[in-house]
Parts: structure tokens; C-alpha cells; sequence
């Protein structure tokens, strides 16, 4: 450990007197402290622990406020959700620093915390629908799944004993009529109740996409449905929304992310599982533009998968809708900041939000607040070895393309006419074009009629079940022994630059963009044609790229001093260990420059 921390000193210390320096943002090797040390509860914030949350969340306001006016829904003591901010962010609208004096809010916080009040009983843990990102005026939102009949009785029994019979989800005495005791004895009045106020804060925020990352339709314990989602609601109350099932891999699958040594590419998913019942369903309009193979879905890799899910939320909240987008898993603390955090550091990276932070600031905010202030239970994760913090800000060497560009749709719609004469970028769009995709949407691509009982009705939409073709893509590979069913291992190799982070950034980029099985557009890629195209060097994707290493590297430098030597023990020199060390041996804090990737 201690070698390891040298290391990473020498290491700073060389990339410094090479005029290339990572600056560190303050406080962020404080932050890890903290979080790979103690569970965030905002009701413990209080002696010198809780001056160290009140320090961070201090920050996040700060960096919010560079680039944002907002109000400030009040979580003092965790009153509303015990593991969520103190603070809760609600952003109204970007401003620039002359800008903040005249400051209007456009929403009544009042109204906002009334409603926020009502509706945190419809949804696990009482994990409310929460605006955390606003993109071109749209609310992009997290929270928990919906609660099944055993927790939303369980807890507003609970609150009702130990509130001295004052039940919080109904809020206001005079709306305790004679009424609503009789409803309480229905379970359907109940739920039209609750999911009411749960649905009513939802079109407030705008929202009317909702993307589900579960595996399962309801999560059962001890044979009880403890919570459900709204893509099996029976009554069909959300079915005004457009409802995405996207089911992605849940924590306890990247315990076989670390065993493997951090290498996602070649580990996938065992869909075959007893409890994995939720198929992969999204309205096929969203899907077209695209140039995806949704129904190869199972035969995708963690990076794959990833990467694909990635590209459909950027393109829901990229397109001309004014609607803003929620997206939760079960309890909104693993899965969920992993895809907030992507979309958070994406957009940034592109310049569209948070525009005045550097990649620092931009890190500090999103580990600070994204994972930490709203309950990502780190320590328990590091004990388990699901390491999907990690595998986050790694990931992020991925994302660097222009496939993940918000820009590239904005640039193109922004072209003018033109009546001859085309330039490099049309050059290589007609390629692509003209060579067709092994996996595009045409008539060949088989869309089958979701059969699940569960989900019948439930969408406004047809609802279409995306069955993979199974032999087509598996007959190339090899089926090898996996360590759990957590997992179905395939023995394609891994390039070794997705071991740790690479120095030479052209070998990363090329493995970014050849991860995809998906094969959809990328024409850069070595043997895609007869004349390889050269690639147009475009200045703000020169930007992403440098950007999106930035953070990276910032991320793995702060991680070896903190989180990852402990997280190895008792063997740093394996696993994150060596990873690690490796990292700030071989490359340290200095970012991968724009030139040579």
C-alpha cells in the first residue's frame, strides 16, 4: 500500500515537471475518505462527521451555482428520504454570474415540497422522483421503483404509530376525511392514492419518459412483493408515460466485474436466472434512428450494454421533445447513479452543461452528489467486492466517440443547405451509409409480441418484446466456465488496454469504438472497408475526448490514494491493486492529450 502511494507521489511529481500537470480538485481526496468510510444518512449529520457532509454539500451548491440558478427543497434531518441531500437541487434555468442577482424563480417551492411530501410513499424507501440534471429545459430525474402493497402498508403503518397517528403520506388533516379511512381498507384506492400524488409530481417535472433498469417486473422477498414498477401496474395508471424496460445487471453482478480483474469486455450477463422475468421492451419510435440491434440484446457484454443504454437516453434527451426523462432502478442507489453520472459527465463533456467547470469540479460534483449524498452505499459495495463505483468513472473511456455526442445532432441540424459540394464528414456519412450495417433496423429485424403476463396493458403504445436471435451472434463464441450465474463468460479476449487505464491514446479510442458488438457506425475501425476513411478531426470532439480522460484520470489517481488500496487488502498487488498501481506508475496524473488519440 504504502509502495503503491509513492508510487503515485513519484508519479505526480514527474507528470508535473513534464508541464503536463492533473489539477485536483480540493477536498476530492476527502471526499473518498468519507465515502469509503461511513454510509451517508442525512439524519447523522451532526458532530464532526456531519461537519465533513455539511462541507461537501456546501461544495455541490457552490459548483451548482456556477453555471445555474435554483431553489432548494429542504431535507433538513432527512424529514422527506433519509439518504437523500439535505439540500435537494432544483434547477430552474442556466445563468451567468451577473445574472444571479436578478434572480426569478419559476417554481413555487411551496407547492414542489407539498407534493414531494404526498408522493415519496409510492416509491421504495420513499426514494421520491428527484430533478438532478436540466438539459435544454428538461428535467432529467431519479428515483426508487415504485413499493409494492407490503411496503407502502408497512410504512404508512409505521409513519401513522410513529407520527402520534399524524400519517406524513396524508399530509394535511383536513384531507383525513371519513373518505380516505375507507380508503385505506382497499388496496386499489390505496395505490390510486399515493401513485396519484407520485404521478401528479411527475407532470409537474415534465416528465413523461420512464426508463426501468430492472431485471425483474417486481422484486419479491420472503415471497412477499415488496416493490413493483410502473410497466406492471395493473391499473394502468402510468400509462400516459412512455414506459422503457432497458433491464441492466444490478450490483451484485460486478463482484464478477472485479474478479475478472476490472475487465468488462467478454462478461455477460446470465439472462436465464429464475428472477430475471422483465424483457427488454422500448416503443420502437425511439429505436429507428439508432442503428442498434435491439434484439441482440442478451448477447451483449457489460461494456456493450452500456454503451447501448448510454445512447438511448442521450437520444430521448437530445430530441425536440420539451419532456424530461426519470430513470430508477430498484432502490435508485446503484444502477441509477451510474447512468445519472454518465449522462452528467457526457453532456458536460460536450460543453451543454455545467459549462464554466473544469474536469475536477465537474468530478467532485458528481461523485459528491450523484453517489454519495443520495446513499450509494460504497463501504457495504467494497466489502462485496460490486464494484460498480468503480467500473463507472473507468467506463468513461468508452463514452469518448462521437457516437456519444449530443453535438453531432445539434451540428447537423444546424448545417445549412447546400447544392453541391460535400465535406469530409458527408464524405464518410455516405460510406456508412452505403455500406449498410450488419445490425440495422430493417425488415429482417423480428419484433415479437410481448407475452409477459405481468405487463400486459400497461403501455398506451404497442408493446413489442425483443427476443434475441440467440444462434446468429452465439455460434461464434465459446461458452467457458463461469464463476456464478450471476454471469456467462465467453472466451473472446480482451484487449489488454481495457486491463488498465492506457497511456497511448490512440490504442484507447480504437478500443472504445471496437467494444461495441453492435457494430453499428463505426467505420474507423480497421477491415470496415476495402479504403480505410480517414477520420475527420472535429474540435469539440477533440474536446470530449481530452475532456472525458481528464476526469478519468483524476478519478483513478484520487482512487489509488483512498478507495482502491483498501478495497484491495489483504493483496494490493492484485485486482484494483495492481490495476492501480499500474496506473500511476504507467501513466499517473497526466491526461491523455488530444493529439494522440
Amino acid at each position: 500500500m504504502a509502495g503503491a502511494r509513492a508510487a503515485a507521489a513519484a508519479s505526480t511529481g514527474s507528470s508535473a515537471s513534464s508541464g503536463n500537470p492533473q489539477p485536483q480538485e480540493p477536498g476530492l481526496g476527502e471526499l473518498l475518505e468519507e465515502f469509503s468510510r461511513t454510509q451517508y444518512r442525512a439524519k447523522d449529520c451532526s458532530g464532526t462527521g456531519g461537519s465533513k457532509v455539511e462541507h461537501i454539500e456546501k461544495r455541490c451548491l457552490e459548483l451548482f451555482g456556477r453555471d445555474y440558478c435554483y431553489s432548494v427543497i429542504q431535507n433538513v434531518n432527512g424529514d422527506i428520504c433519509g439518504h437523500y441531500p439535505q439540500h435537494i437541487v432544483f434547477l430552474e434555468y442556466e445563468s451567468s454570474e451577473k445574472e444571479k442577482d436578478t434572480f426569478q424563480s419559476t417554481v413555487q417551492v411551496s407547492k414542489l415540497q407539498d407534493l414531494v411530501n404526498r408522493s415519496k410513499t409510492a416509491r421504495c424507501r420513499g426514494r421520491f422522483v428527484c430533478p438532478v440534471i436540466l438539459f435544454k429545459g428538461k428535467h432529467i430525474c431519479r428515483s426508487a421503483t415504485l413499493a409494492g402493497w407490503g411496503e407502502l402498508y408497512g410504512r404508512t403503518g409505521y409513519n401513522y404509530i410513529f407520527s402520534g397517528g399524524a400519517d406524513d403520506a396524508w399530509a394535511d388533516a383536513e384531507d383525513v376525511t371519513e373518505e380516505d379511512c375507507a380508503l385505506r381498507s382497499s388496496d386499489t384506492h390505496l395505490f390510486d392514492k399515493v401513485r396519484g400524488y407520485d404521478i401528479k409530481l411527475l407532470r409537474y417535472l415534465s416528465v413523461k419518459y420512464i426508463c426501468d433498469l430492472m431485471v425483474e417486473n417486481k422484486k419479491v422477498k420472503f415471497g412477499v412483493n415488496v416493490t413493483s414498477s410502473e410497466k406492471v401496474d395493473k391499473a394502468q395508471r402510468y400509462a400516459d408515460f412512455t414506459l422503457l424496460s432497458i433491464p441492466y445487471p444490478g450490483c451484485e453482478f460486478f463482484k464478477e466485474y472485479k474478479d475478472r480483474d476490472y475487465m468488462a469486455e467478454g462478461l455477460i450477463f446470465n439472462w436465464k436466472q429464475d428472477y430475471v422475468d422483465a424483457p427488454l421492451s422500448i416503443p420502437d419510435f425511439l429505436t429507428c434512428s439508432l442503428n442498434i440491434d435491439w434484439s441482440q440484446y442478451q448477447s451483449w457484454d457489460l461494456v456493450q450494454q452500456t454503451q447501448n443504454y448510454l445512447k438511448l437516453l442521450l437520444s430521448i434527451i437530445n430530441s425536440d421533445d420539451d419532456s424530461g426523462l426519470l430513470v430508477h432502478c430498484i432502490s435508485g442507489w446503484d444502477r441509477t447513479p451510474l447512468f445519472i453520472s454518465l449522462l452528467r459527465l457526457s453532456l458536460w463533456a460536450d460543453g451543454l452543461i455545467h459549462m464554466s467547470l473544469k474536469p475536477a469540479e465537474i468530478l467532485y460534483l458528481t461523485v459528491a452528489y450523484d453517489w454519495f449524498l443520495f446513499g450509494h452505499m460504497l463501504v457495504d459495495r467494497l466489502s462485496k467486492g460490486e464494484e460498480i463505483f468503480f467500473f463507472c468513472f473507468n467506463f468513461l473511456k468508452h463514452i469518448i466517440s462521437e457516437e456519444f455526442s449530443a453535438l453531432k445532432t445539434q451540428r447537423r441540424k444546424s448545417l445549412p443547405a447546400r447544392d453541391a459540394g460535400f465535406t469530409l464528414e458527408d464524405i464518410c456519412m455516405l460510406r456508412r451509409k452505403d455500406r449498410g450495417s450488419t445490425t440495422s433496423l430493417g425488415s429482417d429485424f423480428s419484433l415479437v409480441m410481448e407475452s409477459s403476463p405481468g405487463a400486459a396493458g400497461s403501455f398506451t403504445y404497442e408493446t413489442v418484446e425483443l427476443v434475441p436471435a440467440g444462434t446468429q451472434t452465439q455460434a461464434a463464441w465459446r461458452k467457458s466456465h463461469s464463476s456464478s450465474p450471476q454471469s456467462v463468460l465467453w472466451n473472446r479476449p480482451p484487449p489488454p488496454e481495457d486491463r488498465l487505464p492506457s497511456h497511448q491514446g490512440l490504442v484507447e479510442a480504437k478500443s472504445s469504438s471496437s467494444s461495441s458488438s453492435n457494430h453499428s457506425d463505426n467505420f474507423f475501425r480497421m477491415g470496415s472497408s476495402p479504403l480505410e476513411v480517414p477520420r475527420p478531426r472535429l474540435s469539440a470532439l477533440s474536446e470530449r475526448e481530452t475532456r472525458l480522460q481528464e476526469v478519468r484520470s483524476a478519478f483513478l489517481a484520487s482512487y489509488s490514494s483512498t478507495v482502491g488500496l483498501r478495497a484491495a487488502a489483504p493483496s494490493p498487488s492484485g485486482a484494483i491493486g495492481g490495476l492501480l498501481e499500474q496506473f500511476v506508475r504507467g501513466v499517473g496524473l497526466r491526461g491523455t492529450s488530444s493529439s494522440t488519440v
